[in-house]
């Protein structure tokens, strides 16, 4: 299967950590080919384009380093984000803990990944404080590196990312990033992936007909 629209797909995806606008036009811009996030028209196990996701090598939030073949084994839930995202980032991360507790008692979770886009700031130890936050879910893991590594991390999922300046601020500059979550499979391939249009109820059901 070939996926012809990355640049679409980017370009609607991209947050300057705000909310997205609603309406017809975001809608229809929510997903590749027409397929609308979390609707009848497809199955969200639909999207498994095998061009998204790749290799990656990066520092956790623990200081180790990682890549792709520390988290075989287990479906992996990947967001690339920053800590000094006001809004995007801790709604979507506090949307992944929601759809995590409306699972089955008993089901096994991914492992949920922070990646961030904003390597300057975000430390493994900054890092570590951020994802210790009790709304977002139990074990998410933060990932950073170099610029070079975090790009080339971005570029095997298709992601991008830029640095806003923001001269009359104390943050001095935000980032803009796309905004999606990758569902990668026991085997690093992708499995679906969420938009900013799929809701704790949407995701929890696509991640219990992933496990059937």
């Amino acid at each position: 299967m070939r996926f012809p629209a990355f640049p679409i797909l980017l370009a609607a995806f991209v947050a300057s950590c705000s909310p997205a606008p609603d309406g017809p036009a975001q809608a229809a811009a929510t997903s590749p080919a027409g397929v609308q996030s979390g609707g009848s028209q497809s199955s969200c196990l639909s999207r498994a384009y095998p061009e998204i996701g790749g290799p990656i090598s990066l520092i956790s939030s623990t200081g180790a380093r990682v890549t792709e073949a520390d988290f075989k084994g287990r479906p992996t839930l990947i967001y690339f984000g920053f800590t000094y995202c006001p809004d995007v980032c801790p709604m979507t991360l506090t949307t992944v803990a929601a759809a995590y507790r409306k699972l089955p008692e008993g089901s096994a979770v991914p492992q949920t990944l922070l990646i961030s886009v904003d390597p300057g700031r975000d430390t493994p130890e900054a890092l570590a404080t951020y994802v210790a936050n009790k709304a977002f879910p139990a074990g998410l893991l933060g990932l950073t590196g170099t610029e070079a590594e975090i790009r080339a991390a971005a570029d095997a999922f298709k992601a991008d990312y830029s640095r806003i300046e923001q001269p009359d601020s104390m943050a001095e500059y935000t980032m803009d990033h796309t905004s999606l979550l990758y569902l990668m499979d026991e085997d690093w391939k992708l499995k679906t992936f969420f938009t900013h249009e799929d809701t704790p109820d949407t995701i929890a059901d696509c991640l219990q007909d992933m496990m059937k």
